[in-house]
Formats: structure tokens, C-alpha cells, sequence
């Protein structure tokens, strides 16, 4: 059920790709999501679901910001963001480069490129995964354009595409 909001509202991302099977079998990321369902079971309004991948997905219509999926995740990887901003790190691995990239074919891997692109300075790479601050970013979108490992993403797949 979608919820009537004033824009600009604020909604939960998942920052994972799922790209890393963090909860399969084989050693996945330590960071990424696990597909426990913690966040499922902590919204009470139906705003998040696992898909086949296993990797927890919000409906933005649906979310309120509560924030109780966020508490719930015990990898910590949900965040409240600003849904002005429609760009968005879809990574947690703070892994160096070359263990990021064993781990998840679109991992951050601290390259730096997207701190370079951002005219607004409002990406910094912090333990070797980028971070936006959402305060200063003008959601251009360069930074998601210029990603080469697609880990940083437009929400609506405008510039980027979505998976």
C-alpha cells in the first residue's frame, strides 16, 4: 500500500547489489546482506520484501521512514535516506580493492573515481567504500555514471540502469 507524502520525504535504502552472496554457501562478503528477513519482519508496513536474490529490497511508496528495519539489520547496511537524492552507494564492503573485488563483481573498491567526478565535493571514499553526503550532493548523477563497477546507483534508473 502506497503512502501519501509530502515531497521530499525521506525512505530506507539497502546498501547492497547482491552481487556478493553474502548469505550463500561459499564464503560471501562479510558486509552485504544476508536474506535473514530481520528487516521484513521489523516493518510493519510492508515495505520491504526478499526477492529471489536475497537481497533485502524497499518499496519506497510504502516506506515511512521508521527507521525499525534500519535497527533491525544486523549487518547495519540500512540507512534512512533523503529521496531527493535518488543516488545512492548499493555497497557496505570495506575491503581493499583487489579482496572487494574477489568478494562481489560490483563492489566499491575504493578507486576514487567518483570523489574526482563530484563537482559538489559530496563523495568521499571512507574505509575503502564511497559515501555520499547527502546534504551537499546535487543528485547529478556523474559519479553513478562514471562508476566502473556499478556500485553506486540512480534509484530510479534514470542515468543507471536497474537490476
Amino acid at each position: 500500500m502506497a503512502v501519501r507524502k509530502k515531497f521530499p520525504y525521506k525512505a530506507a535504502v539497502v546498501a547492497c547489489n547482491g552481487g556478493c552472496a553474502a548469505a550463500g554457501e561459499e564464503p560471501g562478503c562479510a558486509f552485504g546482506c544476508l536474506g535473514c528477513g530481520a528487516c521484513v519482519s521489523a516493518c510493519k508496513f510492508g515495505a520491504i520484501h526478499l526477492p529471489p536474490n536475497g537481497v533485502a529490497e524497499v518499496d519506497e511508496a510504502a516506506c515511512i521512514a521508521c527507521g525499525a528495519c534500519a535497527r533491525a539489520c544486523p549487518q547495519k547496511i540500512i540507512q534512512i535516506h533523503d529521496c531527493a537524492n535518488n543516488i545512492v552507494v548499493k555497497c557496505s564492503n570495506h575491503d581493499p580493492g583487489p579482496a572487494a573485488r574477489k568478494q562481489c563483481p560490483v563492489s566499491c573498491v575504493g578507486c576514487g573515481i567518483c570523489e574526482k567526478t563530484c563537482t559538489a565535493g559530496a563523495i568521499r571514499v571512507r574505509d575503502h567504500c564511497a559515501v555520499i553526503c547527502e546534504e551537499i550532493c546535487l543528485s547529478c548523477g556523474m559519479c553513478a555514471v562514471k562508476c566502473p563497477r556499478h556500485a553506486i546507483r540512480d534509484l530510479h534508473g534514470i542515468l543507471t540502469p536497474q537490476t
